[in-house]
């Protein structure tokens, strides 16, 4: 008999009046019998509650249900289980012993040793009591007062995320917080602390009459976040204070008012807002610099049209860069540290296509950039279509574009273009590969003030059109072999021959150049009919491309090799000095990738002169080692410096930087284990036998904690500073907040 169990689902009132282990016939007489009330009581309508025990008793004469064994009620998520709980009909008061555990619907779970409950579990006492919240929170208390079922009032109680040592439970906690009294809101969800101390492994750091923190189940509250604290060489020590809104389920805002010992106070407001086709974050702020007013915004937005086209904003402006440094606002505007890049967009996907419509505006945060330079594209369009195979094999791509480019001082550009690709492959019988391809180019210009910067030409105004065909048959021939245990090898050789009219170097003063700025022959460019970026400048000229591929696969070792040269017909001075590509042999372009293990990973590209073999540009970056100790090398060097060629016009003058080499290292050092994690980094110009920069950072974190402790040292000057320090130290208390100091 004691092996069967009854169930039934009764009013909340009745929370003791549980199914017992009866004969089966009898139960459920017995149990209508237990659950008729009297003729003076008051039944409430309401949600029944589903119970059920061991056995169950009642006492007629003091109007007494006790339940025994496995207890356990539920009702909407609510559970309540103890070993015996006894409910007096008289008082309507249900008292739940030994092993008491109340689960929410919400996830908390509470345990205590004593629980005494009234008014359908709205109200109640517990002693004492643990509770598991989410995200990992305990909290503890000798005793706990439920009102209404949403308050509960707790005494002595501490509060922790904290795992207790495997090894040793007893010994103290990372954290905790101990407070007097702690107040649980559970219909506002915070949890109020009266008296509370934080502790640190037992020991006392920090106490505050009163604190408060969001219940670890909520994802978003209003309130009072960390403070922002620091000291800056160009601002003093400053404070902030932010407040966090939670405006509604979709927009939430935050203002950060902050006070400054040296530049005086400043605000900074951001607001988000996500709908259904997109979202919103709007960002401002103002504050002081030398008694002048200054200002910052930076917002970003973007929403979906229909399934093809959306559209979208950035805006970023400020009133100087003195603001943005002294308040280090870069990261919240575009995070570049010397442009800021405002764009408003249309864009549209198909099927095989792509189609945007933009305008942007830059505003210079360096004094070696001049704001009237920079350009104003107002607006821009680019259209690509990639499309299906055809009829006779090949595949069609197109590649349109216009645009209106305005500068206050330089030149103003309005271009249209258009490139059309038609490309067949072929594949030979002995396993050789061809490609035909066939490529036009045509491009309309209207510009003005052409002789100023970034063309130089020589003239002030111009309106021309161009068109440059092309055509080339590529070749490729992999030959592979299975070696067994010795893995896979593989040789390909490749060649591609390209015809086309010679286009020569008086595009350098006839049209301007918006796109074809940044230029480096490396092997990414061997191939392709164009070395240049986008279409302002073109090559031409009949020229053959060849190249060595070389691969090894051996287990999880990797091997990847290439090396080429270019050839062609005539001179082209087109391209600049000492960039490899001016005489009729190009420099030799070389790739070498060596990945022998998850430990080691080292690729090198170089390009060399071919006669007498010296190096004019060299690219290295190295990985080695496991998490537990990784390091990781960069080496940089050009025979020239390409951020000056476009200063004037070419070829530049013998005194120009253009021709001081590039020669760069950076070193780095990583390592985690457990808990830990540490880096550091240097950059050093080894032309100029200077440092660069100087970094690293010191981690540590577990389930409840996170320090993060930052060190960086910039050594160049940026807007006539003599260079900065910057450390950063911050304590995240998990579920609680997070407190740092800056020294900037």
């Amino acid at each position: 008999m004691m092996g069967i169990r009854y169930c039934c689902c009764l009013p909340l009132a009745a929370l003791a009046v549980i199914c017992s282990v009866l004969p089966h016939r009898a139960a459920h007489a017995q149990m209508s019998n237990i659950l008729a009330p009297t003729p003076t009581e008051n039944v409430k309508k309401d949600e029944p509650v589903t119970f059920s025990a061991d056995q169950v008793e009642y006492d007629k004469d003091k109007a007494l249900v006790t339940a025994t064994g496995h207890v356990e009620a539920w009702q909407n998520g609510h559970v309540l289980r103890a070993d015996r709980i006894t409910f007096d009909r008289n008082t309507g008061v249900a008292a739940a012993t030994g092993n008491v555990v109340l689960l929410e619907p919400d996830g908390e779970v509470m345990f205590a040793d004593y629980a005494e409950m009234r008014n359908n579990m709205k109200d109640g006492i517990l002693k004492d009591v643990r509770a598991l919240l989410q995200q990992n929170g305990r909290m503890a208390a000798n005793g706990a007062q439920r009102t209404g079922g949403q308050i509960n009032e707790m005494s002595k109680v501490v509060y922790s995320v904290c795992n207790a040592c495997a090894t040793d439970p007893s010994r103290p906690l990372l954290w905790q917080i101990r407070a007097k009294s702690a107040v649980q809101d559970l219909e506002h969800k915070k949890i109020e602390y009266y008296d509370a101390t934080l502790d640190m492994f037992g020991i006392p750091v920090a106490y505050v009459p009163y604190f408060w923190h969001a219940d670890p189940s909520v994802k978003r509250m209003s309130g009072i976040l960390p403070p922002v604290l620091g000291n800056s060489s160009n601002i003093g020590a400053f404070y902030g204070q932010p407040y966090y809104w939670v405006i509604d389920d979709q927009s939430d805002a935050t203002f950060t008012p902050m006070i400054t010992s040296r530049a005086g106070p400043q605000m900074d407001a951001e607001y988000r807002r996500r709908f259904n086709s997109g979202y919103l974050v709007l960002n401002g702020s103002a504050g002081y610099i030398n008694d002048s007013l200054q200002g910052s915004v930076a917002s970003t937005g973007q929403f979906s049209w229909d399934d093809t086209w959306r559209y979208g904003f950035v805006v970023n402006r400020a009133s100087s860069a003195d603001y943005v440094r002294d308040f280090h606002l870069t990261s919240g505007l575009s995070g570049d540290p010397n442009i800021l890049a405002s764009q408003f967009y249309l864009e549209g996907f198909g099927d095989g296509a792509y189609a945007r419509l933009d305008s942007r505006i830059y505003q210079g945060l360096n004094d070696t950039i001049t704001d009237s330079q920079l350009p104003v594209v107002l607006p821009r369009y680019e259209y690509s279509y990639f499309g299906r195979q055809d009829s006779l094999g090949g595949r069609l791509s197109v590649d349109a574009g216009a645009f209106n480019v305005i500068r206050t001082d330089g030149t103003n550009t309005r271009r249209a273009s258009l490139a059309l690709n038609w490309e067949r492959p072929f594949v030979g019988r002995l396993g050789d590969l061809w490609k035909v391809t066939l490529h036009g180019d045509a491009i309309g210009y209207n510009a003005s003030q052409l002789e100023n910067q970034p063309t130089f030409g020589n003239t002030d105004n111009m309106s021309a059109a161009r068109a440059l065909p092309q055509v080339a048959l590529d070749f490729r021939w992999p030959f592979a072999r299975n070696s067994g245990a010795w893995g896979t090898q593989l040789i390909e050789p490749i060649a591609q021959v390209i015809v086309a009219p010679q286009t020569g170097d008086s595009q350098n003063w006839r049209y301007p150049n918006e796109d074809s700025l940044d230029f480096e022959f490396t092997d990414a460019n061997l191939f392709g009919f164009n070395r240049f970026p986008g279409v302002d400048r073109l090559e031409g000229g009949t020229r053959a491309n060849v190249a060595l591929h070389t691969a090894w696969y051996l287990g999880g070792t990797a091997f990847d090799g290439i090396i080429g040269q270019s050839y062609r017909t005539n001179k082209d001075y087109l391209f600049p000095a000492a960039s490899g590509l001016q005489n009729q042999v190009s420099d030799i372009v070389a790739r070498a990738t060596f990945a022998p293990s998850p430990w080691l990973d080292v690729t090198y590209r170089t390009r060399l002169n071919p006669g007498p073999i010296s190096t004019h540009f060299a690219d290295a970056v190295a990985s080695a080692g496991v998490p537990l100790f990784r390091v990781n090398a960069g080496y940089i060097y050009t025979n020239y410096d390409p951020y000056y060629y476009y200063q004037q016009a070419p070829p530049p003058p013998a005194s120009s930087g253009y021709y001081v080499p590039r020669n760069e290292i950076t070193l780095g050092a990583s390592s985690q284990w457990g808990h830990y994690r540490l880096s550091a980094n240097v950059r050093r110009d080894l032309a100029t036998n200077q440092m660069v920069y100087v970094g690293g950072d010191a981690v540590y974190e577990d389930e409840c904690f996170i320090f993060d402790l930052r060190f960086y040292r910039r050594y160049t000057s940026y807007n006539g500073d003599n260079g900065a320090t910057a450390v950063l130290f911050l304590l995240t208390f998990k579920t609680i907040g997070q407190f740092g100091y800056r020294a900037l």
